[in-house]
């Protein structure tokens, strides 16, 4: 049986990847850290993972991590969880292109790597890193699959972005009306699983988007009818946003004020292609909201 090793496995959906793989029966090797939280260290072998101890920044401590790996999931990034000497440059760039040059020097058959859609007129340090990241899997010699995600609703539909269901308050970036195919990163995680070691997916680009595009005007609306209260809303402008981008020297404030942006300017996906390969069930905005007032019940 191969086996598979997941880095960024402590993360959201790293973790998940882990969970949806061992459900299954695959043999999963999880790379993390030493400095690694305890209790999600602990959940990875709970799900039965083989824990390896290493860090993407130092290639020397990543030999034993591919030792025998025949296919990668990389979806590590500082964005969301970081530590010291964590950034775009040691993590998003530098760690990244350090596990693909390990992976094709060790053999390693398939590297999924999960990514974000960019537009080449718009760049920023994060979309530049996974561009270079992509540059180099191409090139590699090695089966790969790339998946763009859309925007994750648990991160970007959540109280930490100012999506704050309990008090009925609701942050927008931009005027609202653009419409964004909402994503649940455990569909994302779906179709990464799916996609280990078939050949549908190698040496392709997968854009992964949710089951439907709706504004962030009428995500609120779909909130307002499920809680059955009325949602006091605060809108960032355009240009806020611009300015933060524009006139800040940290690339990882850079990187956050370009993905508010980029929510504001909307971001639709057509899912049938890749559902026609890869079909299942998806999770919608409704369905996210439903298992919040549920879970808050």
């Amino acid at each position: 049986m191969s086996l598979n090793l997941v880095v960024g496995a402590t993360g959201l959906l790293g973790s998940e990847i882990c969970r949806q793989l061992t459900q299954q029966g695959k043999n999963v090797r999880a790379l993390v850290r030493e400095t690694s939280d305890p209790k999600k260290v602990s959940r990875l072998q709970e799900f039965g993972c083989e824990l390896v101890y290493g860090d993407m920044k130092n290639p020397s401590s990543l030999d034993k991590a591919f030792y025998g790996v025949n296919n990668v999931i990389s979806t590590a990034s500082c964005t969301y969880s970081r530590q010291e000497g964590d950034s775009i440059q040691t993590v998003d760039l530098e760690g990244q292109l350090n596990l693909v040059l390990t992976a094709e020097s060790t053999g390693v058959e398939q590297f999924i790597f999960i990514s974000f859609a960019k537009d080449p007129s718009f760049p920023f340090p994060l979309s530049d890193a996974k561009l270079a990241v992509e540059a180099q899997l191409k090139k590699s010699g090695m089966n790969f699959t790339v998946l763009e995600a859309n925007y994750f609703m648990e991160i970007w539909l959540s109280e930490a972005l100012g999506f704050d269901v309990a008090n009925g308050k609701a942050r927008i970036y931009g005027d609202g009306t653009s419409k964004i195919s909402w994503v649940s990163y455990i569909d994302v995680a779906k179709f990464a699983v799916a996609m280990v070691g078939n050949e549908a997916a190698k040496n392709r680009v997968f854009k992964i988007g949710g089951p439907e595009a709706l504004s962030p005007l009428e995500v609120i609306t779909i909130f307002e009818k499920v809680t059955g209260e009325a949602f006091s809303v605060e809108f960032v402008p355009e240009k806020s946003l611009r300015y933060q981008k524009e006139n800040t020297s940290d690339p990882l404030q850079e990187a956050f004020a370009a993905l508010m942006l980029g929510y504001a300017f909307g971001n639709q996906m057509d899912m049938e292609p890749v559902l026609k390969k890869f079909p299942m069930e998806m999770k919608t905005v409704r369905d996210y909201a439903m298992g919040l007032i549920m879970h808050k019940i």
